[in-house]
């Protein structure tokens, strides 16, 4: 990929215009988030025109994450079908690429069946799918929370990379999105997705005037009808604001943004959380489930107010990233309007 992204006379949602192999709606990833993304909430966002992902690790089994990927093909062909003038986003599988991961080489099969347009890697280095994602044409991002792992990643040959940002729900990184998008494109030419605190179409627009191709955005869909969180989950988020958030190793050992309100319902001291323990993502702690019990969210919880299908939330965010383009341009126009008038 040979894209420059220093050319002072190309906005990045030009770049993202010319560039983007998917036509999209608005530039917005619908992030892949354990137990609560499935083949509902991918659907629904791809047919609102925006990327639509969730994690393999969502399912048990291969059995199942086949299943998952058929649902998936299937109906995002019936719908373009149904209506071909449509704007129907790509869809993308969130794969752990860890060798602790006993499933990689069948996740990987499926991959190199289903085709997905994106797959982003986790957990490890994103080399042992670009291969398989590269032989039919695929893009593969690679999730980072830092600089060293963007550089690391941009080294393996990633296509993109989701960008984790301070405010992300879940584990979550420690730079701001604006800083993180500015070092990554000092050696990065590739496509960046950036994500953390980002949750309404002003958010999204101004990531992207600040150079990010795509904007992750979670949490605002964790209450949808569409989701597979479980519906005291999915309240509770609707029920919660950013005082209701706190950030700490103690559960898995690395840092993670979680719900007060739900630590507190297995125990859990929000003011005196637990030393960091050995790093462990799955499994119990003291005998709650983590993620399963223990909920996770983002700075952007805020503006999560009901539970809503994914398509009205799409709606929202166009409404206001067009608000937000216009004001930009309102800026733009004030000084030739003054000059004329002089």
């Amino acid at each position: 990929m040979s894209i420059d992204f220093r050319e002072p006379a190309l906005t990045p949602a030009m770049r993202l215009a010319r560039s983007f192999p998917h036509a999209l709606r608005l530039p917005l990833v619908a992030a892949p988030m354990f137990l609560v993304s499935g083949p509902d909430l991918v659907l629904a966002a791809c047919t609102s025109g925006i990327v639509g992902a969730f994690p393999t690790p969502n399912t048990r089994t291969v059995e199942e994450l086949d299943g998952w990927m058929a649902r998936i093909v299937d109906g995002l062909a019936a719908a373009r079908e149904r209506n071909p003038k449509a704007v129907i986003g790509p869809w993308a599988a969130n794969l752990v690429t860890h060798s602790s991961n006993p499933r990689l080489a069948k996740d990987l099969e499926l991959i190199a069946r289903y085709k997905p347009p994106i797959v982003i890697t986790a957990l490890g280095s994103p080399k042992p799918a670009i291969e398989v994602v590269h032989s039919y044409g695929g893009l593969v991002f690679g999730d980072v929370i830092s600089i060293k792992l963007a550089a690391k990643a941009a080294e393996a040959g990633v296509d993109g990379m989701a960008c984790v940002s301070a405010g992300a729900g879940g584990h979550t990184g420690t730079l701001s999105p604006f800083a993180f998008i500015s070092a990554v494109r000092e050696f990065f030419d590739g496509f960046v997705i950036v994500g953390g605190g980002i949750a309404d179409g002003w958010g999204v627009a101004g990531a992207i005037a600040a150079g990010a191709d795509l904007i992750y955005m979670g949490t605002r869909f964790i209450a949808t009808e569409e989701s597979i969180a479980v519906p005291g989950y999915k309240d509770m988020v609707t029920q919660s604001s950013v005082e209701d958030l706190i950030i700490s190793a103690g559960i898995t050992g690395t840092a993670a943004i979680w719900l007060k309100p739900s630590l507190r319902a297995n125990g859990y001291d929000p003011d005196n959380m637990p030393a960091a323990p050995t790093r462990n993502y799955d499994g119990d702690r003291d005998g709650a489930k983590r993620w399963r019990d223990l909920w996770a969210a983002g700075q952007g919880i805020g503006r999560v107010k009901a539970v809503q299908p994914v398509a009205n939330i799409v709606d929202e965010i166009e409404t206001e990233y067009n608000a937000a383009k216009a004001r930009l341009a309102g800026f733009q126009a004030a000084p030739q309007a003054s000059r004329s008038a002089a």
